[in-house]
């Protein structure tokens, strides 16, 4: 529990109507969407930047810990608050405060839902590429606190490509601001990237400049299937240096298809993987040009099974398999772990193979999908959480896909962030002199480590 006199003065701060510590909301805000839990002393819902900016220095005169907190859909621990101290919510900071169609410009407040930010893009004919899988409810401010990216990522990237400006509150409540409005900028140290994929360990994002793209108006949809997982880590790898850039490139592995299978009517062919490629662009002649490209590929490479949709409801059936996966499969095991290796796009059919190879080494459930075109795939571990051996099972086999991932001249993570559950493993991907600097800028920001405490590894001496 807070002290009554910090209590007091964080209601006169935002009003007594946006303040919470009773036990309901604390368990409430004690977790996201992974399987880490603790609880915080309590929490404020923020309506601008000028009470961000108290909160921070109160925070910071008194060594309270904060944690900034959007949707909680994070599956890493991200907005989980380790060391207790005040949960931020800042879902009520949720306005479009310009759209500049002309300079490809929107600026939106952190707590925007990604869906809202798309209808009101759409009827320009504009999008904001990244698209994350949890983009109808995820916040603005959490896709650019882990960098988001999603199943376009292939070719447009993530969100780290599009953030053009910022404005943060630090530590101890100074506000600054990041980058401009402007798709060029070069002027002193890119500070704005710094705080991409900072996971609210460096200060709080009040407000986003985001640079958009006009929306191609046509896409083209198919499916091949795959007998072995090497002929469908080929045919990835031949795609994306075939010289067209697919708009998704997506794969399902064999326990994901089964466990689709199990639970849907969709009757996938039950094989090593399936893929499903999208090509997009503004004339059907250009879309279909890149299809056939990709087609191309599939076809050299063994494929039981190669179909291309014929209209937008096959392109919609197609995408229904790849868009059940993560629901279906969290319903096997009472829980799971969703892992997120990203490894060198040459590196995929190792990866798959290694993944296979550690789920049989350790009797255990392990159901792969995920973005196989920018090399970002999620391995789901399956396991009943309440069995003492399945949980020390799970925990080395994540051992094991980490160790893998680097190995393969990886990363830990390529979207979710490394928050509570991947911290103690930047070892293996961070030398000494890396991490030593990281924690130097931690210090520089926040002297004081109120900032998201617990989180990247950022504690350690």
């Amino acid at each position: 529990m807070l002290d009554a006199q910090i209590k007091d003065a964080l209601i006169r701060i935002v009003g007594q109507q946006n303040y919470t510590d009773s036990l309901i909301d604390m368990v409430s805000y004690s977790y996201d969407a992974s399987e880490h839990r603790a609880r915080p002393s309590c929490a404020v819902w923020v309506e601008n930047t000028a009470q961000v900016s108290e909160v921070m220095k109160l925070a910071d005169r008194e060594k309270i810990p904060v944690t900034p907190r959007g949707a909680g859909t994070g599956l890493s621990g991200l907005s989980v608050p380790a060391h207790a101290g005040i949960v931020m919510d800042l879902t009520r900071m949720n306005k479009i405060l310009e759209l500049r169609i002309e300079d490809r410009l929107a600026v939106v407040q952190p707590g925007l839902v990604y869906a809202d930010l798309e209808k009101a893009l759409a009827p320009h004919g504009f999008f904001f590429p990244p698209d994350p899988s949890s983009g109808k409810v995820c916040t603005m401010g959490g896709t650019v606190g882990t960098n988001a990216g999603g199943v376009k990522g292939a070719k447009y990237g993530t969100t780290r490509d599009y953030v053009l400006g910022l404005e943060v509150v630090l530590a101890d409540g100074r506000i600054m601001r990041t980058g401009g409005k402007t798709i060029k900028n070069v002027s002193g140290y890119d500070l704005t990237r710094l705080f991409v994929a900072s996971e609210g360990t460096l200060g709080i994002i009040t407000e986003i400049a985001l640079k958009i793209n006009p929306k191609p108006t046509v896409t083209t949809t198919a499916m091949a299937s795959f007998n072995d997982l090497e002929d469908a880590g080929r045919a990835v790898s031949e795609v994306m240096r075939s010289g067209i850039l697919p708009s998704v490139l997506e794969i399902l592995g064999r326990e994901t298809i089964l466990a689709i299978n199990q639970n849907t009517d969709l009757k996938l062919p039950e094989v090593d993987a399936l893929l499903l490629a999208e090509t997009d662009g503004y004339t059907k002649t250009e879309t279909e040009f890149q299809m056939e490209t990709v087609l191309e590929v599939f076809r050299r490479n063994n494929p039981g099974m190669v179909k291309l949709a014929t209209s937008p409801e096959e392109a919609a059936q197609l995408w229904t398999a790849r868009k059940s996966a993560y629901a279906v499969l969290a319903r096997i095991k009472s829980h799971f772990v969703l892992e997120d290796v990203t490894v060198p796009i040459g590196k995929v059919p190792a990866l798959l193979k290694g993944i296979q190879a550690i789920a049989k080494k350790h009797e255990i459930q392990i159901a792969t999908f995920g973005h196989a075109g920018d090399g970002n795939l999620h391995p789901q571990i399956l396991y009943d959480g309440y069995d003492p051996e399945q949980v020390r099972r799970m925990e080395a086999a994540s051992d094991e896909l980490f160790k893998l991932a680097i190995e393969l001249e990886g990363t830990l993570t390529g979207e979710h962030g490394i928050g509570l559950s991947k911290a103690r493993y930047m070892t293996l991907e961070h030398d000494a002199v890396s991490l030593e600097m990281m924690r130097t800028i931690k210090r520089a920001f926040d002297p004081n480590n109120i900032l998201n405490p617990g989180k990247m590894a950022l504690d350690a001496a």
